[in-house]
């Protein structure tokens, strides 16, 4: 029998498609299965517009049929089946794509799910095969015919035996190597897992010979079983699905152990067409932010799955949200893995962006309990999402945000706390701090706290990252209660301050000498009331913007520019006189003090804790 040879471009493509294009050599099976369904496809459409077929869909399947023995793999189909002009047209020239023809040829509009289009996936069974054979009966056709082939030095046709139209395709599979374990493709449970993972929502049954024991005593049964599950959830309407159908979705696609907060399902027509279920997680994955998780939808095209996580489609900080896309609008490359950057995926991503940000809208909006749960685990990236590339997406996230408040002893939103902003009141104020405990009881706040100012409370280490990149909200500047300049006065400062600092300068300049390369400044407070002593910063870097960069693994030892506030008013003001007119050794100590105090108030280290606990001891004797 006559080889006859691959074109010198294909064979220089088969051998790339064995070695490089495909990721995953179990994909063969999803393209096998796909041409399968294609095949079925064909007599459908066929039976549209010729009377004599009558297209009964029990009558259509696909079967897998393992031979561990022999090392035969199988995959039959009831499809179209091909000529011997078809077979050598088809699978004589890599990359010609006989359902592509076909769609052409039968004025197929784009709206119908042929998926085989590339004309390449068939040669992916080179990946695990030594030799792949063709057995195929074309409809309206008595005889058969046999494409065999194996690899890139050629083929062959010729007549055959198939008492029924389709295809069978039958696959010798390699040997085990060092580098691969190719048993694999004639285990029951690899094979049922292969085509769940990528062919489940095929529209036709694929059926397969299954070994069971029903219990300890019984002997091992086989029968046929169906595989997949044919009708793909989004596919149906809303109306027919209950909360349990999504919550079983949820956990057969193994998208979380807990159960959804809330699931948003869309059928999306018009410039580009699409069905999606997404959900938003109740709690944060255990690998949520190490460089293990990856964000991503799954994508499928017309039932196939197409990638596990394209991340093209979620946004960095909607990165949490799970669930599925599937949209006949995608341009693929040759391998289906590989999506092309085209703007039908672009709309998609922006759609969905949208439809998050909608729902979570509502979620805050109309379940507000439920929505603070899943702030306690996702703001934190809603926080990121707007740090991040240059607070391009503050617009999208800020009315997202929820921060403790001073007054109302609870989260609320930005939004919340300017409607009750009063008339006087120029800014936005905040703390920050380690926690709400710690928060409270700052010095700093106090003069904030006593206008009857709100303060919302920043525990996140992002969240003035992220407010210096929001800037403003509502026109109005967020301001730390840390600042040099609150923009407000007491009664008692507006009239004493100026002449206090003029007559205690001599004091704070020699306590700003002591302190030297420590605090930028020693001045007397405007905003103390009660505490003697804390620091302010002056400048972009906030204290606990200081303490956040230096506890990263690249510790730079950036330092905020600190001012030591005195508050003059306070009883040990008098005895820091005293020591500044009589004993300047005291004077020394007793700064070292204070400003170790303030340094302690701010959760930063104390430079020489030996040395600080020897001061203290000094004043008792």
């Amino acid at each position: 029998m006559t080889v006859k040879q691959f074109q010198a471009e294909s064979k220089r493509l088969l051998d790339l498609m064995v070695n490089s294009i495909y990721t995953h050599k179990e994909i063969f099976l999803r393209e096998l299965i796909s041409n399968a369904s294609d095949a079925i496809d064909k007599i459908y459409y066929k039976a549209l517009s010729d009377d004599s077929l009558n297209f009964n869909k029990e009558n259509y399947y696909i079967k897998v049929v393992p031979d561990k023995p022999n090392r035969i793999l199988k995959i039959s189909d009831t499809g179209i089946g091909m000529t011997k002009d078809e077979l050598e047209e088809n699978l004589g020239v890599i990359a010609k794509s006989g359902s592509f023809a076909f769609k052409k040829e039968n004025e197929i509009k784009d709206g119908f799910d042929i998926i085989g289009q590339f004309g390449v996936g068939f040669y992916s069974a080179f990946m695990v095969s030594d030799t792949v054979t063709v057995i195929s009966r074309a409809l309206g056709h008595d005889g058969a015919y046999k494409w065999e082939s194996k690899g890139a030095e050629g083929y062959t046709i010729e007549p055959c035996e198939k008492d029924s139209v389709g295809t069978d395709i039958i696959l010798k599979i390699k040997e085990n190597t060092d580098d691969e374990n190719y048993d694999e493709y004639l285990e029951e449970y690899r094979l049922k897992s292969i085509i769940k993972k990528y062919s489940d929502f095929i529209r036709y049954p694929i059926k397969m010979e299954v070994h069971e024991t029903k219990d300890a005593e019984s002997s091992e049964e086989t029968r046929e079983q169906i595989i997949n599950s044919m009708i793909p959830i989004w596919k149906k309407n809303k109306s027919e699905l209950t909360q349990e159908d999504y919550d079983n979705f949820y956990s057969e696609k193994h998208f979380g152990f807990d159960k959804p907060l809330k699931h948003i399902h869309i059928s999306a027509e018009g410039t580009v067409s699409y069905k999606a279920i997404l959900f938003i997680p109740e709690k944060m994955p255990f690998d949520f932010y190490t460089k293990e998780y990856e964000k991503g939808l799954e994508l499928y095209s017309k039932g196939v799955l197409i990638m596990n996580k394209c991340a093209e489609l979620l946004p960095d900080y909607f990165s949490f949200v799970k669930g599925m896309v599937d949209t006949e609008d995608l341009s693929l490359n040759i391998s289906r893995e590989i999506l092309q950057q085209d703007k039908q995926l672009k709309l998609i991503a922006k759609n969905i962006k949208t439809k998050i940000k909608n729902e979570l809208e509502d979620l805050l909006k109309n379940s507000r309990e439920k929505y603070e749960e899943f702030f306690k685990s996702f703001g934190r990236q809603l926080k990121y999402g707007i740090y991040s590339d240059f607070g391009a997406n503050k617009d999208v996230l800020q009315d997202l945000l929820l921060f403790y408040s001073s007054k109302e002893k609870k989260m609320v939103t930005l939004s919340e706390y300017v409607s009750r902003m009063p008339e006087e009141q120029k800014y936005i104020y905040y703390a920050a701090g380690d926690s709400i405990e710690r928060i409270e009881k700052l010095p700093q706040a106090e003069l904030v706290a006593d206008k009857g100012y709100e303060i919302l409370y920043f525990t996140d280490d992002v969240d003035e990252f992220a407010i210096r990149m929001l800037m403003t909200y509502k026109e109005k500047e967020f301001k730390s209660v840390s600042s040099g300049d609150l923009g407000i006065e007491s009664e008692e400062t507006k009239d004493s301050s100026s002449g206090d600092d003029a007559e205690n300068q001599e004091l704070f300049t020699e306590m700003t000498s002591i302190l030297a390369g420590k605090v930028k400044a020693v001045r007397a407070s405007k905003r103390l009331k009660n505490h003697p002593v804390c620091l302010s910063n002056e400048g972009d870097l906030t204290i606990e913007m200081e303490k956040v960069l230096n506890a990263l693994p690249n510790n730079q030892k950036i330092k905020a520019d600190k001012v030591l506030e005195i508050n003059i008013h306070h009883s040990m003001f008098q005895a820091l006189k005293a020591a500044g007119q009589t004993d300047k050794d005291k004077l020394n100590r007793y700064t070292q003090l204070l400003y170790n105090q303030a340094l302690l108030i701010e959760g930063l280290p104390i430079d020489d804790p030996v040395e600080f606990s020897n001061n203290i001891c000094l004043m008792m004797v």
